[in-house]
């Protein structure tokens, strides 16, 4: 019996559903497999779109997502910090499929070849503008991490993501790595670019001196008749986690407290449905959900957690739906509410993956992205090297990106130890392809990405590490101020993360020999959040790493450096050996 193309598309649309590999109906023309996979029928009556982390990266790219990410305390085993086949099986998926593709690290090299890249501006655009067309009245929201991520933001400033974001039609934003463009830059976009259409909103960044609101702290927007609020939540460890001195008149931090006077403050104006836009991290957000009454959804960014499915929690004034949407343009996060009698009665959520071999380009966008680009590109193109193995960096402890950082590092600057940033950006690279130009500064560029050498005794490099594990490992979320742990080359050492405080790291041994707390030991870096590193004449880390890079020509696949778990158990954030 043949099948109507009424049929076959509702055959493909289950398949998307349900996890079933587009791959079985190889022989549907690409209309088809677009419309299976990014038909959804609209619901309700307030619509709000969401992107977060895109890091720059206006072309399609492919990232591996990590296969070690850990939860400790009560966040063991849960959602965002499942893995591979534990987080596919929690929400229903299968693995082999394009949905495990977008969503794991299993399978990542075939997969890649299999299903191709992932993001690109052009490619969002067209599907913003898809979902848009069934939901009229839908508002996309940006999560941050939007400036920051590629050498064209780096080189044009950020005017080329702003440009971008504007043509996207991107209506209410907050930030983090946008911050490290200093204060004068940040304001400068906000009053030269945005105009009435597009929002920067942060409830809990003010002045260091008066406490006096920097940004807008939430926006009221009328979704057909139904007044919504979106509130702003920037990182707020911006302070600690990048340079100081980029925002030295601005202070940060939770705020639970105003948090909760801008919730009730927007129903008081009239708000039938409030919404955090966060860079918390989801674990943050997870725990502000539960303390923060009146907050029907929090839209979050900055961990990078793609969640197929949102988790619900419980606190004192009912449920907040509590979400994040992946990085690096790789998703697009669709929440229909169903609003009646001035209350939210029922939602929907679809995280969407970002096919560039299924969703076409957007002709405009796409001209946006050649013209900004075309002034760099035999830059950005030029190869200075080839992989023989995969590299990325997503992961707890290391990824095998980082490690060729830091193995350039040791090599160029004659240093037996070195430390990478816990950065969770970056794109990745297949064995086979070029390593060009434009990838080193995928992975680097930022605005103090100075290349270091220090002298460090022992204790001081066990505090740092101790330092970071705590900001990573804290079984309390909002102790947890940075990224993932710094990764470590030249030597080795033991980790337990649901230790307490300062007894994390032990074992800690160069060439066999333990660290001695008292001696002296040459290590490189970079990206120093110290002030002085601006005037004291280092390097950028991407000149250190090219030079090296054409020298070796080709680069075998890399041996990761990462510490021994111990007192781990069994773990769901970590992959099976």
């Amino acid at each position: 019996m043949s099948l109507s193309k009424r049929e076959f598309l509702q055959v493909l649309a289950a398949a998307s559903v349900t996890g079933m590999g587009l791959q079985r109906y190889a022989y549907a023309d690409q209309k088809l497999a677009d419309k299976a996979m990014y038909e959804i029928a609209p619901f309700g009556n307030v619509s709000l779109l969401h992107m977060t982390d895109c890091h720059a990266q206006l072309n399609p790219i492919y990232f591996r997502e990590p296969s070690v990410n850990l939860g400790i305390g009560a966040m063991k085993d849960q959602r965002p910090h499942l893995v591979g086949e534990h987080l596919l099986k929690s929400v229903g998926l299968k693995p082999g499929t394009a949905q495990s593709y977008a969503f794991s690290y299993l399978d990542f090299e075939a997969a890649a070849k299999r299903y191709g890249k992932v993001g690109g501006f052009a490619h969002l655009s067209t599907l913003v503008k898809r979902m848009r067309a069934s939901r009229p009245g839908a508002l996309l929201l940006d999560g941050g991490d939007t400036w920051q991520g590629s050498a064209t933001s780096l080189w044009t400033n950020a005017q080329d993501m702003v440009d971008a974001c504007k043509l996207l039609g991107v209506d209410v934003m907050t930030g983090h790595w946008e911050f490290t463009y200093g204060m004068q830059r940040v304001q400068e976009i906000i009053d030269k670019d945005f105009g009435n259409k597009l929002d920067f909103v942060a409830q809990n960044v003010k002045t260091a001196d008066f406490g006096d609101p920097v940004f807008k702290p939430y926006v009221i927007r009328e979704i057909n008749g139904v007044p919504v609020a979106i509130i702003g939540q920037a990182f707020p460890y911006t302070p600690i986690a990048n340079p100081r001195y980029m925002v030295a008149d601005w202070s940060f931090g939770i705020q639970d407290e105003n948090m909760q006077k801008m919730v009730d403050e927007a129903r008081g104006k009239g708000a039938k449905v409030v919404v955090v836009l966060s860079h918390n991290g989801m674990d943050v957000d997870l725990k502000m959900a539960s303390r923060v009454r009146g907050i029907d959804a929090i839209l979050g960014g900055h961990t990078h957690d793609g969640m197929p499915v949102p988790t619900i929690v419980q606190n004192a004034g009912g449920k907040t739906i509590v979400s994040n949407a992946g990085s690096n343009g790789k998703f697009l996060a669709v929440l229909d509410f169903d609003v009646k009698d001035g209350k939210v009665r029922d939602f929907k959520y679809r995280l969407l993956p970002v096919f560039s071999n299924i969703l076409p380009a957007d002709a405009e966008m796409q001209a946006l992205i050649t013209k900004v680009r075309a002034p760099y590109q035999s830059k950005l193109a030029e190869v200075l090297a080839t992989t023989d193995g995969t590299l990325y960096r997503r992961g707890n402890f290391n990824g095998t990106g980082d490690q060729l950082l830091l193995d350039a590092m040791m090599a160029v600057q004659d240093a037996p130890i070195a430390f990478s940033p816990g950065f969770r950006w970056g794109t990745s690279l297949l064995a086979g392809q070029d390593i060009t130009r434009e990838w080193l500064m995928d992975m680097t560029a930022t605005t103090y990405s100075y290349a270091t050498v220090t002298e460090m005794t022992g204790a001081t490099i066990k505090t740092v590490l101790e330092d970071v594990a705590d900001n990573l490992f804290n079984p309390d979320p909002y102790y947890q101020q940075g990224g993932d742990m710094v990764r470590v080359g030249g030597f080795q050492y033991q980790c337990e993360p649901t230790a307490g405080a300062g007894k994390r790291i032990s074992e800690m041994r160069l060439n066999g020999q333990l660290l001695e707390a008292d001696k002296k030991y040459k290590v490189a870096g970079w990206a120093p959040v110290a002030e002085e590193a601006k005037s004291a004449g280092h390097k950028q880390i991407w000149e250190v790493v090219e030079p090296w890079l054409k020298a070796q020509k080709t680069i075998k696949p890399r041996q990761l450096n990462e510490p021994k778990l111990i007192n781990i158990g069994s773990n769901h954030g970590l992959a099976k050996a």
